[in-house]
């Protein structure tokens, strides 16, 4: 596991140009915070969103630990070159990008973010929200391997893939579970976050929690979220059990007493278990760790 490792468990989109919301955000306890300057901003309001989401985000004291991302305009829209330009001198931790396609639309929001003057470290993020976008999954995660700006992490979109493909997901969401299986498999290929979909009804706290169990059961790290009473439950869906807990310090006190770094496989419990399961031990207690921080979050409710 990378020393940078940061969950994901719960990635809260806040509209760029809503001054209390952005405000509200400093004390809700979601682990990314995306200031979302797309689809929750009007055409008339994109620059005074920009420059609110912008302003925000240079203010990185005001939200502590959190994780903060800017999503811009899809790239072929007459805003996202100012996006781009006004976003880099924030350094936000990552850019999120609508509508990624293909692996040349990374390829390009990189040698845009190069031409910017953008900080290495600035990472990209890419909107999973076409049917293209499914069919190149691999080929886009692979450009997470390329030099320049990191791609780090997959979005899933579901709601742009329902309205694209004319689909009806329905509760379990059966006929997207081969494309959502996809981006798990692209991100774990090129070692990338994969974030589920949004969950539309807020108010239905059971259709939340059982969407976030299927997207754990699948792989996910988190999933995106649009209200504040959404974060707890969906933290708390992506933090590691006791059960889980107990596992993953079995296989890393197995592998110590084998001799770090000398096998390739121990047992526990009877059970072999390989290097890669390390791996997973290690942001599993991760997670866990900063699940037991202690949070002061204030009244989340409208």
């Amino acid at each position: 596991m990378s020393a940078t490792f940061r969950p994901r468990r719960s990635v809260l989109f806040l509209p760029g140009g809503n001054p209390k919301a952005i405000s509200k955000a400093r004390t809700i306890a979601a682990d990314v915070l995306v200031f979302d300057l797309e689809d929750a901003v009007a055409p008339e309001n994109k620059e005074v969103a920009r420059r609110m989401a912008v302003d925000a985000v240079a203010a990185r004291a005001d939200y502590g630990d959190k994780e903060l991302v800017i999503r811009i305009n899809g790239l072929e829209s007459r805003w996202a070159a100012g996006d781009i330009a006004a976003a880099v001198p924030a350094a936000p931790d990552a850019i999120l990008v609508p509508k990624i396609s293909r692996p040349e639309d990374v390829r390009r929001i990189r040698a845009a973010m190069r031409a910017a003057g953008a900080d290495p470290a600035i990472a990209i993020w890419a909107m999973m929200e076409t049917p293209l976008a499914i069919l190149n999954a691999g080929a886009i995660g692979a450009t997470g391997t390329d030099q320049g700006a990191p791609l780090a992490a997959l979005v899933v979109g579901t709601n742009d893939l329902a309205a694209e493909t004319e689909v009806r997901p329905g509760r379990d969401r059966a006929p997207m579970l081969p494309w959502l299986s996809t981006c798990v498999l692209s991100a774990r290929a090129y070692e990338l976050a994969v974030i589920d979909g949004i969950y539309n009804d807020f108010n239905d706290a059971d259709g939340f929690a059982a969407e976030c169990a299927q997207a754990r059961m699948l792989g996910m790290d988190g999933k995106s979220v649009i209200h504040p009473n959404q974060v707890a439950p969906c933290n708390q869906s992506f933090t590691p059990s006791a059960e889980e807990i107990i596992w993953a310090q079995s296989i890393l006190a197995a592998f110590d007493r084998a001799g770090a770094g000398t096998r390739d496989a121990v047992t526990v419990n009877g059970r072999v278990v390989e290097r890669l399961h390390a791996r997973i031990a290690r942001r599993m207690l991760a997670t866990a760790r900063i699940a037991a921080e202690p949070v002061t979050v204030d009244d989340q409710r409208d």
